[in-house]
């Protein structure tokens, strides 16, 4: 029984014990227990915080012990766990009897509590450890209510602490607030539509079938040719997130300080686009704070890195391990922390640097060697995980002014009705999309009848596809199959399969043209 605060440590977190003894001695603060400077810092922050709020502050010596010892605590959310201990072993205000109580929030000098990270991912932990009641700041109280269960209480100044302990003493019930679901920026509802693009029958079928099977995708074309344009349209005819999903990515938001104050739970799938300049911790995660990267942040959704080769050759590898695990590990100071790290990959590149090979009307001023060290960028580990690999090339003109295109909405019903077919058929799995169906499955979910297996035997001699080339024209074709709401994979579903798998790691890409 005791006060409790909370210590993130990459995805997982530690519930920290704060206790506090007054004892004789110059009066001041010494706080042990591997504290950071943020938490050393707050040893003023507090006594002039509960000062001015109008309380007594001990004029003795406090030693604040926060264990386990050998986890490092950082940040200013530990401010009010700490400033109400310290009052409680004070006398300053009644400690409840069999208190068992999670605090978080930080304080400004006049004793005004500000916002924190994480607090869902604190109360989830908490919970499941049998904290049941829990103080925070008043705009977090939505963000904690998400998991159920407990009794959550906001608080916007230390001097509102003694009636929200008397309200805890006498079994209040908190004042829990009804989660508020966020759909905002780039999801379905704010994505622009597909009825904009005109033509480009491949390009916009290849982006149908990656959105209903999550299959990474590489789109390579001339400037202009519509990569990008589709890619923004993707959200739009993505699937919802599920209630578990829905958690996951929100917690993760939440510890990376994203959620907009008031919003709760988001329920769109999130949707990254990071720029080519961004620093590597930005994008895999890290940092001082060890924050959640785009990848993270892209978690159940899409990861779109446009003008894929601008980026650094180090940082693109790093994504293979967030592709094969679906999580991302970092390490530091001997220790290692992990974020989930489950997203779709969609690349957008140029089949050159000067991005006119094989645009009509133009001529490519680049060199053999130049076009090769362009690609070889990207490498050949990496785009052996890319599913689809789909050359665009400039839309003709008159579909611009005549053409008519079908809308996301459209497109999303028969995505959303293929994801259906696959939660059905995993539904004792793990997984739950065809691209993510593993090695030792992938007999058992992509059968083919005898006359696609010939087929398929002498596509593969042909074209040389690699063990994991074969996995994925096969999970290609079950998608493909599933959106022609089809039990079985036919023939023509494995044909329209190789052909978004048949540019091999080792092809010259500019043989598209």
């Amino acid at each position: 029984m005791g006060v409790f605060s909370y210590a993130s440590a990459g995805f997982d977190g530690t519930i920290i014990s704060i206790e506090v003894d007054v004892r004789r001695g110059i009066p001041g603060i010494d706080i042990v227990g591997l504290p950071d400077v943020a938490v050393k810092e707050s040893r003023e922050r507090i006594r002039i915080a509960v000062k001015r709020s109008g309380f007594q502050f001990p004029r003795d010596r406090l030693l604040v012990n926060m264990a386990p010892a050998g986890v490092r605590k950082e940040g200013a959310s530990h401010d009010l766990s700490i400033a109400a201990e310290i009052m409680f072993a004070s006398e300053a205000i009644a400690r409840p009897p069999e208190l068992n109580i999670m605090i978080l929030g930080e304080l400004m000098l006049g004793g005004e509590i500000r916002p924190v990270k994480g607090v869902l991912s604190a109360v989830a932990s908490g919970l499941s450890e049998g904290i049941d009641t829990f103080i925070i700041p008043d705009a977090n109280v939505a963000e904690a209510s998400v998991p159920g269960g407990g009794r959550i209480f906001g608080l916007s100044h230390l001097k509102e602490l003694p009636e929200i302990i008397h309200a805890v003493a006498s079994g209040s019930k908190g004042n829990r607030s009804n989660p508020v679901i966020l759909n905002k920026g780039n999801t379905k509802d704010s994505a622009p539509d597909f009825e904009d693009l005109m033509g480009q029958p491949v390009l916009r079928r290849s982006m149908e079938i990656c959105a209903a099977g999550m299959h990474n995708i590489l789109l390579f074309g001339p400037p202009g040719s519509g990569k990008t344009m589709a890619s923004l349209r993707l959200p739009g005819i993505l699937p919802d997130l599920s209630i578990d999903e829905s958690l996951e990515v929100t917690r993760i938001w939440s510890q990376a300080g994203r959620l907009p104050e008031g919003v709760a739970v988001i329920r769109d799938r999130p949707f990254r686009m990071p720029h080519h300049s961004a620093s590597k911790e930005g994008i895999v995660g890290g940092g001082s704070e060890i924050l959640p990267g785009e990848v993270s942040l892209a978690h159940r959704g899409v990861l779109f890195l446009d003008e894929t080769p601008e980026f650094g050759a180090s940082l693109l590898q790093g994504m293979r391990e967030p592709i094969e695990n679906g999580k991302i590990s970092i390490a530091r100071a001997g220790n290692s922390y992990w974020y989930p790290a489950d997203f779709q990959l969609v690349m957008a590149a140029n089949p050159c640097p000067c991005g006119n090979l094989g645009k009509e009307g133009s001529a490519c001023v680049c060199s053999a060697n130049e076009i090769h060290r362009y690609w070889k960028k990207i490498g050949g580990a990496l785009l052996d995980r890319i599913d689809m690999r789909v050359p665009v090339k400039p839309v003709d003109p008159a579909y611009l002014l005549e053409g008519v295109s079908e809308s996301s909405l459209s497109i999303r019903t028969r995505v959303e009705s293929a994801v259906k077919m696959q939660e059905e058929r995993f539904a004792d799995e793990v997984f739950s999309r065809n691209a993510r169906i593993p090695a030792g499955a992938v007999k058992k979910y992509c059968k083919l009848d005898e006359e696609t297996r010939v087929l398929f035997t002498e596509t593969v001699s042909k074209l040389s596809l690699s063990s994991r080339a074969c996995h994925s024209v096969l999970k290609i074709a079950r998608t493909i199959a599933d959106l022609e709401e089809s039990s079985d994979i036919q023939k023509d579903h494995f044909l329209e399969a190789v052909y978004y798998r048949r540019y091999g790691d080792r092809d010259i890409f500019w043989n598209a043209y």
